[in-house]
């Protein structure tokens, strides 16, 4: 039986954790069939969210013969070459016009480190537009911040190869430069975005290696190294203004099952805060899979909320308590100052944990689950509600 696609795109990255050299012709393959969830879900994640140097400079190499083969009016050596231009970190000089900020595309990267650059651009340019590039769920985190215009750019996460890379807009703006906090619209810095000089690069996997540094903290490095703003922070301005609750809670764990935690914690978890007399929200996100879980989980007395991720995030703000998977609901917590219980289940490895760990004003509590976890956050929440 031949290879599949997904079995290519593991076998390359495999090689690509041992150090050693992928095939071309594996490769070659891999790019014909454009197989967006290998290159993309297997290949490109597998590569950069290790944090690895080495590894992100594999993405690089076999990014730009993928970007290649798909727009061949991009060369590879070229897009290589700009690449490690552009990845040097550089203060901005004079005052632009407009400064265009591009959106992480994932919401949680959006609070925690797309937003601290946005709050670095509007203080160290009071007159200049500054223009949040993205799609609508991350316009709606800021739509109560006058300062921050929007452009409105898809990007399909399921989309083909293609779909994906013309995502990445054309701004050519006299005046303007673009900030691009690692964005995958641009496929984390590989496609031109705007002329070279107006552009600013937060290479985050590889900024801060000798660290483990969280990454709204090597964004705050990189804003007063790059914007000269030492003191940035991580917010959210959402419209919405709800009534206060006891206890916010998420479920999602962003189509990876492996943050989740089995059967019968989250029942369990829900029940427990319920039976503390307390004024519960869970979110059912999007619908689907992690509706039908959170309906199964939740007991009477417990509300489940339906609506944007936006207003979820409201009423974190509003809330006493969030407790929640490794996902954009800690992020959001950690910006707004609420406490928080975080619980890390899975991830690739030991510094992914370290760079998305929530860093933030207020209390936060990382679980890292064993076989009393439970017992662990129901212990953390009763001594943060107490505080």
């Amino acid at each position: 039986m031949p290879e599949s696609t997904s079995e290519t795109a593991r076998r390359i990255l495999d090689g690509c954790l041992r150090g050693e050299a992928w095939s071309a012709e594996s490769l070659e393959r891999l790019i014909g069939e454009a197989d967006s969830e290998a290159l993309f879900g297997i290949l490109a994640e597998g590569l950069c969210d290790r944090f690895e140097p080495k590894l992100v400079d594999a993405y690089v190499e076999i990014f730009a013969q993928v970007i290649s083969a798909a727009m061949p009016e991009h060369r590879a050596l070229d897009l290589r070459k700009r690449y490690e231009r552009v990845r040097q970190p550089r203060p901005i000089a004079g005052d632009p016009q407009a400064v265009y900020v591009l959106s992480r595309v994932t919401l949680g990267a959006d609070v925690a480190i797309t937003s601290v650059l946005l709050d670095a651009a509007k203080r160290r340019f009071p007159k200049a537009r500054i223009v949040l590039a993205g799609g609508e769920k991350s316009h709606a985190l800021f739509a109560a911040d006058p300062r921050i215009e929007t452009l409105t750019v898809s990007y399909r996460r399921r989309g083909s190869l293609r779909e994906r890379l013309l995502a990445c807009p054309r701004i050519d703006e006299t005046g303007a430069i673009v900030i691009d906090p690692d964005s995958r619209l641009t496929q984390l810095g590989l496609l031109p975005v705007c002329p070279e000089e107006n552009y600013y690069f937060f290479e985050s996997r590889s900024y801060g290696a000798k660290t483990n540094d969280s990454l709204g903290e090597l964004t705050q490095r990189w804003a007063a190294e790059v914007l000269g703003v030492a003191d940035a922070r991580a917010y959210i301005a959402p419209a919405e203004q709800p009534e206060s609750a006891d206890v916010t809670v998420s479920l999602g764990v962003g189509e990876n099952p492996d943050k989740g935690m089995p059967d019968p914690f989250e029942r369990d978890l829900l029940r427990a805060l319920a039976g503390r007399g307390l004024n519960v929200i869970v979110d059912c996100g999007p619908g689907g899979e992690e509706e039908e879980r959170v309906r199964r989980a939740a007991p009477d007395g417990v509300q489940l909320f339906h609506g944007s991720f936006a207003s979820f995030a409201a009423r974190i703000a509003k809330s006493r308590l969030y407790v929640g998977y490794d996902s954009a609901g800690q992020h959001a917590a950690a910006a707004c100052g609420t406490p928080l219980i975080t619980i890390f289940a899975g991830s690739p490895s030991p510094r992914f944990r370290a760079r998305w760990r929530p860093a933030g004003r207020g209390p936060i509590e990382i679980i890292h689950p064993s076989g009393h976890a439970l017992e662990q956050i129901l212990e953390a929440v009763d001594r943060l509600l107490a505080s």
